[in-house]
């Protein structure tokens, strides 16, 4: 098997199931004008997303991790009356084309863009009182996976649910001696979620037009530790 032929059948499993979408392409038009890297999700991943907030009936999603915002405009679209969405970008030239994605794709009242570093939004919120979250996407920088996840324990409730993105890197993984602060990182989220008893947690590898890779779906049995 190969990439060509992964991301052959993301086609056609897209074609069939994720309508065109002028907003949504147009986000990822508009990402590629600018610049920013090619990393978005898939569509039938965004679908995925989209599917998830609607089956939590989430009312309020947290996503760690803009980009140019394609994710953002599926998970908003999943929204309840009067839901929000807190999203977190550190590049500021990333969160400008994601503004503008937003305000094109009518979601200026329902998503709110929050620069700077994650982990400083992170605690903001916290302190805020922000949340409950009923749904959090964390899809930023690998290193700093373990960290985003002990907030997003803190800002959700039993019931809630937190999805990592690319937590295989193409099998890395598995090796325990790796150097690369990516794969480093998520083994230490995998180390964490499979210790704390607040979540049950499991992942799913995937290939597609992204490579191979995969996720993490942990839900949040407990607010505190048991």
């Amino acid at each position: 098997m190969s990439s060509e032929l992964w991301t052959a059948v993301d086609g056609y499993i897209s074609d069939l199931l994720v309508s065109q979408d002028p907003m949504l392409e147009a986000a990822l038009e508009a990402s590629h004008a600018a610049g920013l890297p090619p990393i978005n999700v898939a569509p039938n991943q965004g679908k995925l997303l989209h599917l998830l907030a609607r089956a939590l009936g989430a009312h309020n999603i947290l996503e760690v991790g803009t980009l140019g915002g394609y994710s953002t405009i599926w998970l908003a679209r999943a929204l309840d009356e009067g839901g929000r969405l807190v999203t977190l970008e550190l590049e500021s030239r990333h969160a400008d084309v994601a503004q503008a994605n937003f305000d094109r794709a009518g979601l200026a009242d329902r998503v709110i863009l929050r620069r700077g570093p994650a982990v400083d939004s992170l605690a903001e919120l916290v302190s805020e009182g922000a949340g409950p979250f009923d749904l959090v996407f964390i899809d930023a920088d690998k290193p700093s996976n373990p960290e985003y996840f002990e907030w997003a324990l803190r800002l959700t409730r039993p019931g809630s649910v937190i999805l990592v993105d690319n937590v295989i890197r193409d099998g890395a993984v598995i090796d325990a001696g790796a150097q690369d602060p990516a794969v480093r990182g998520t083994r230490r989220l995998n180390e964490l979620m499979a210790a704390d008893p607040r979540v049950s947690a499991t992942e799913v590898q995937t290939v597609g037009s992204k490579g191979y890779d995969g996720f993490a779906l942990a839900l949040v049995l407990a607010s505190e530790p048991a």
